[in-house]
């Protein structure tokens, strides 16, 4: 039998960052990936063995493997980020809105947003603290209080179901990545980066998913219409590691920064299949590659709808550990995204049949 000789982990460096600044600055809010749809297709296209963009707008491209009988391994990242739709015009430039995806009212207010396909500039304006009644400054704010304001000279560039999303730009901070929608574009430059390298021993599924922020849509169809023998889910999760407030212990850090790829053994959605558990865990020992378990607890990714489909897919998530989710800003680190590509692609040669036969 021939020696197995792994292929060189990849690497990441100034085009791998331009790319995910590209895919960061993007808007792509759910039900309107157009944007990050046409950096992938223009990514993918000319390194797929197949590459179609199927009805809800996934993204599904095909990497063949150079052996008979390969595992058929689907590699999942969505494409959508949350925000906002509008969904009524007050006239004057000012709008009403909805949230789309997950979002915590309570940190919009002055934030600067980007509104429609056009990026009209705008902020969400709310009444300024001091003008505020005293039960006021205690109380939620309501969502119906806020608005969109685009100025009177944009108001008729905007009309009902325009997203918006948040104005933030992409930066580099020594080891840190500064920006929007992290969750999940670093998650979709791995992918690129994974067909680029592509193991010879499997045969890659990619799937770019839609509108995963408003309950895994896209990944459902997407893994319907693969039907993979397994499935792994590349995403971003909190890094909930700050200091406590009154100096003791955090003990529900779920993530940390600089402590490597999160693999998950349950979320709110998804029991991971502990086989892939145990086979992500030796393969980074086996390379050296720090990794991290993600406490178990709440939250979930396109893995809670993949491993239900047809007869069944084993599956699992690796995640990107970030701060701040879900707001205008994610801050994760350089080092954590590399090893999370890393052990990923690792993971991806040491896979066989064999693993699968095993007991779950």
């Amino acid at each position: 039998m021939t020696e197995f000789t792994p292929m060189p982990l990849p690497e990441i460096g100034v085009e791998q960052i331009a790319l995910v600044e590209r895919l960061s600055n993007a808007t792509a809010v759910s039900g309107d990936e157009g944007e990050v749809r046409k950096i992938v297709l223009e990514q993918v296209q000319p390194l797929a063995d197949e590459c179609k963009v199927d009805a809800l707008g996934n993204v599904l491209a095909v990497k063949k493997a150079r052996v008979d009988n390969p595992l058929r391994v689907m590699l999942a990242a969505h494409m959508d980020e949350i925000g906002f739709m509008i969904v009524q015009d007050d006239d004057n430039g000012l709008f009403q809105f909805q949230l789309v995806g997950g979002i915590d009212i309570r940190q919009l207010p002055g934030k600067s947003v980007l509104v429609g396909k056009k990026h009209i500039p705008g902020v969400i304006g709310a009444k300024p603290i001091h003008l505020q009644e005293s039960d006021e400054t205690v109380r939620p704010i309501p969502l119906d209080t806020l608005r969109i304001d685009v100025g009177p000279e944009n108001g008729k560039k905007v009309k009902p179901g325009d997203r918006a999303t948040f104005a933030t730009q992409f930066h580099q901070v020594g080891p840190s990545l500064v920006g929007k929608a992290m969750d999940d574009r670093l998650g979709v430059a791995i992918l690129i980066e994974l067909l680029k390298h592509a193991p010879v021993n499997i045969e890659m599924l990619l799937a770019f998913t839609v509108q995963e922020e408003v309950g895994l849509r896209g990944a459902r169809v997407a893994g319907y219409a693969f039907n993979p023998d397994l499935a792994i889910v590349v995403d971003s999760t909190p890094a909930m590691d700050m200091p406590m407030w009154d100096d003791s212990e955090n003990t529900r850090y779920n993530t940390r920064l600089d402590a490597g790829p999160a693999i998950y053994i349950a979320d709110s959605s998804t029991l991971a299949d502990p086989r892939l558990v145990n086979h992500l865990a030796k393969t980074g020992d086996q390379f050296g590659i720090p990794y991290q378990f993600r406490q178990p607890g709440g939250g979930g990714t396109d893995a809670g709808a993949i491993h239900t489909r047809r007869a069944g897919v084993p599956s699992i998530s690796v995640s990107v550990p970030g701060r701040y989710a879900h707001t205008a800003v994610m801050m994760c680190r350089l080092n954590d995204w590399l090893h999370t590509l890393q052990l990923v692609h690792a993971s991806m040669q040491m896979l066989t049949p064999a693993l699968l036969a095993e007991p779950r």
